[in-house]
C-alpha cells in the first residue's frame, strides 16, 4: 500500500506560532486531492499526533490542492522539553502513513 509521501507532491510541517504546528499536504492535482481527502480522516491524523480530535483543525483547500492540519504543540516552542523547535519533524509521521 503506498504511503502519503508517495501519493503527494510534498508534505511539510512548521510552526504556527509558539503553541501550534501546521502540516501541509500538497497533492499536486485535483484528482489526487479528492482521492486523499476522501481517505484521510481527521481522527486518524489526531491519533497519529496524539492530540484530541476536537483540537485538530483541518482545512481542505481545493483551489490549491492542499490539505492542511493545525494542532497544539505538546509543549511550547523553546520549552526545555521541546524536541522540535521548528516543528519540521511532524511531517515525517504523515509521510509514512498508508491509506486504505
Amino acid at each position: 500500500m503506498p504511503t502519503l509521501a508517495q501519493e503527494t507532491v510534498k508534505i511539510r510541517s512548521k510552526n504556527a506560532g509558539p503553541f501550534w504546528v501546521t502540516v501541509d499536504l500538497f497533492c499536486g492535482t485535483s484528482e489526487a486531492f479528492d482521492s486523499i481527502r476522501g481517505r484521510l480522516s481527521s481522527e486518524a491524523v489526531a491519533d497519529l499526533y496524539r492530540v484530541d480530535a476536537a483540537r485538530l483543525k483541518r482545512f481542505d483547500i481545493a483551489r490549491l490542492n492542499v490539505i492542511k492540519f493545525s494542532f497544539p504543540r505538546p509543549v511550547p516552542q523553546g520549552a526545555p522539553l521541546d524536541r522540535d523547535q521548528h516543528g519540521a519533524q511532524y511531517a515525517t509521521l504523515l509521510e509514512e502513513m498508508s491509506l486504505a
